[in-house]
C-alpha cells in the first residue's frame, strides 16, 4: 500500500516498468541472442541417416529419369552454352529427378543447404521412408553427428543430359554429395539404366573398393566427350601417345577407376586417371571425390590443390582424379595449364 497521502498514478507506474524492461534487455540481450545463436549452432545432424536418405533421393530420381526417357517424354531446351561453346541442355529428366531429390532432402532435413544443377520452385511433400539399407547398417554405426550448419549437399539431378538426349544412357547418373566444413565426406551415385548405387562415408566405409592395379606409365585417361576442350594436346604433353578415353558424365569417369561389381563390370570402361581442364560444376565432381577419397584416392585441381566444396558452385582449376596411384607423382607430370585462359 501506498504512503498515506501518496497516490501512485497507474501510466507512471507503466513507465517505470517499460523503462525497467529496457534496461534489462540493454544489459543482457547480448548474453540472450548468444546463448540462442549456440542454441541455433547445436542442431546437428547425423550423417548415417543423412547418407540413407542421399542413397533414396538419388534412386528416386533415377526413376524419373529413366521413366521419362522410356517414354519419351524429354521436351529438351538450351539453358545456355559452356565456357567452351558446348549446349547446355535441359529435360524433363532433369526437373522432374531434381523435384523428387531435392525435396526430400529438404523434406527431411529442412535446415541444411542443399545446391542442385537445377532450380525450380515446385514443392513436393515426399518424405523419407526411414529405411537405412543393409549394407549401410552393416558398415556404418549411427551416431555421426555434425553441426548443421557445417553441412553443404550438392546434387546432380541427371549427370550426363547430352548424352541422356542422344540416349546413350550408360553414361547417365544421379548424383549426392555432402560436404562438411567444405570437405566432401559423403558420395551417392546412382546408374538409373542398371539400377546400380555406389556409395562412401569418408573414414567409414563404401561399397565400392578400388581395382588390384592400375597403370600411369602411360595411364588410360578418361575425359569428357562433350565439354573436352584441349585436353588431348594437354595428355599428350603431360603422358606421350597415351590412350584417351572420351565418355559423358563425371559420375560415370569416376566409375571407370574403381572396380565395378562384376554384373556391372562391362557397362563401365576403366580407366586409370580421369582428367578436367576446363571449367566444372561442384555437382558433378563432389560424389566423386567423396567416393575416391573414401578408398585412399584423390581428387585435386591440376595444381594438386584441394577443392573447397562450399560457397559459390564452380571449380575453376581443373582437375585430376585418381585412385591406387602416387597422386602426387601424376601431378608433378602434368604440363602448366591455366583453365580460365582455355
Amino acid at each position: 500500500m501506498a504512503p498515506m497521502g501518496i497516490r501512485l498514478s497507474p501510466l507512471g507506474v507503466a513507465v517505470f516498468c517499460l523503462l525497467g524492461v529496457g534496461v534489462i534487455y540493454h544489459l543482457y540481450a547480448g548474453v540472450i541472442s548468444s546463448r540462442l545463436a549456440t542454441f541455433r549452432q547445436r542442431r546437428d545432424v547425423d550423417l548415417r541417416e543423412l547418407l540413407a536418405v542421399s542413397v533414396e533421393a538419388a534412386v528416386l530420381g533415377g526413376k524419373e529419369v529413366k521413366t521419362i526417357q522410356e517414354e519419351d517424354g524429354l521436351k529438351e531446351k538450351s539453358k545456355g552454352k559452356t565456357k567452351e561453346g558446348a549446349t547446355e541442355l535441359l529435360t524433363m529428366g532433369d526437373l522432374q529427378s531434381h523435384r523428387k531429390m531435392f525435396n526430400l532432402l529438404k523434406n527431411t532435413f529442412p535446415d541444411i543447404t542443399v545446391y542442385s544443377e537445377e532450380y525450380d520452385n515446385t514443392v513436393d511433400k515426399i518424405t523419407w521412408s526411414q529405411d537405412i539399407p543393409a549394407d549401410i547398417l552393416d558398415k556404418i554405426e549411427g551416431g555421426k553427428l555434425v553441426p548443421v550448419n557445417s553441412v553443404t549437399v550438392w546434387i546432380d539431378p541427371l549427370d550426363a543430359t547430352q548424352e541422356y538426349t542422344e540416349k546413350l544412357v550408360k553414361y547417365v547418373t544421379t548424383m549426392v554429395c555432402v560436404a562438411v566444413n567444405g570437405k566432401p565426406v559423403i558420395g551417392v551415385i546412382h546408374q538409373p539404366f542398371t539400377g546400380f548405387t555406389a556409395w562412401a562415408f569418408v573414414g567409414h566405409g563404401s561399397n565400392m573398393r578400388s581395382r588390384s592395379s592400375y597403370s600411369v606409365n602411360p595411364p588410360k585417361v578418361i575425359v569428357s566427350r562433350s565439354h573436352s576442350g584441349k585436353v588431348s594436346t594437354f595428355i599428350q604433353e603431360a603422358f606421350g601417345n597415351t590412350t584417351v578415353i572420351p565418355a559423358g558424365g563425371a559420375g560415370y569417369k569416376v566409375l571407370s577407376l574403381l572396380e565395378m561389381p562384376s554384373r556391372e563390370e562391362k557397362s563401365v570402361d576403366q580407366a586409370d586417371v580421369y582428367i578436367h581442364v576446363t571449367f566444372i560444376k561442384k555437382w558433378d565432381i563432389c560424389a566423386g571425390a567423396a567416393l575416391l577419397s573414401a578408398l585412399g584416392g584423390q581428387m585435386t585441381t591440376l595444381k594438386g590443390e584441394d577443392i573447397d566444396f562450399s560457397g559459390t558452385p564452380v571449380n575453376k582449376g581443373g582437375l585430376v582424379a585418381s585412385v591406387g596411384v602416387n597422386h602426387k607423382v601424376l601431378v608433378d607430370r602434368l604440363p602448366m595449364w591455366d583453365p580460365e585462359k582455355h
